[in-house]
């Protein structure tokens, strides 16, 4: 983690109404944490979202990118894996691939946000990608994300 927060899009910038728009049509509750409080369920800590069953907690500093990457990590799962869900997503290499490359298809459908912003997010995060950025990861690298998701969720890559 960064001892010195990046400038990234925070879900207080787009308000929560965006994110649930985009997930509880799907079954993925999104939980507003207060500020200063911990979240739960979050794996990184800080102001990183977290994930407990089918249910996203997030406050307004969380990063757009780190909702969407949470909430794919659901999307990604099997329903009985959902039900299990709490901090650790799990999935192999190939899965977390899968839900980076879903986060920035979704990204499109987030009013506010953007696929490029996701991108510049995640690059300002620290993401790492083979080809030095999240753009040209998505565009020039991700098949083995593309073939997970059509296994996992196809209905997305419509």
């Amino acid at each position: 983690m960064n001892t010195v927060e990046p400038s990234v899009t925070r879900c207080e910038e787009l308000g929560l109404s965006a994110l649930r728009a985009l997930y509880e049509p799907l079954g993925l509750q999104v939980v507003e944490v207060a500020a200063g409080e911990n979240i739960p369920g979050s794996y990184w800590g800080e102001c990183e979202a977290g994930l407990i069953g089918n249910r996203l907690y997030l406050r307004g500093d969380t990063p757009v990118h780190s909702a969407l990457h949470e909430g794919c990590h659901w999307l990604c799962a099997d329903q009985g894996r959902r039900a299990q869900l709490h901090t650790d997503a799990g999935g192999d290499d190939i899965e977390e691939n899968a839900v980076c490359y879903l986060q920035c298809l979704l990204a499109e459908r987030i009013a506010g946000y953007s696929r490029a912003r996701c991108f510049a997010d995640m690059d300002a995060w620290g993401y790492h990608f083979m080809l030095g950025s999240a753009q040209a990861w998505f565009g020039q690298d991700a098949e083995d994300a593309i073939a997970r998701l059509r296994q996992i969720a196809p209905q997305f890559l419509d």
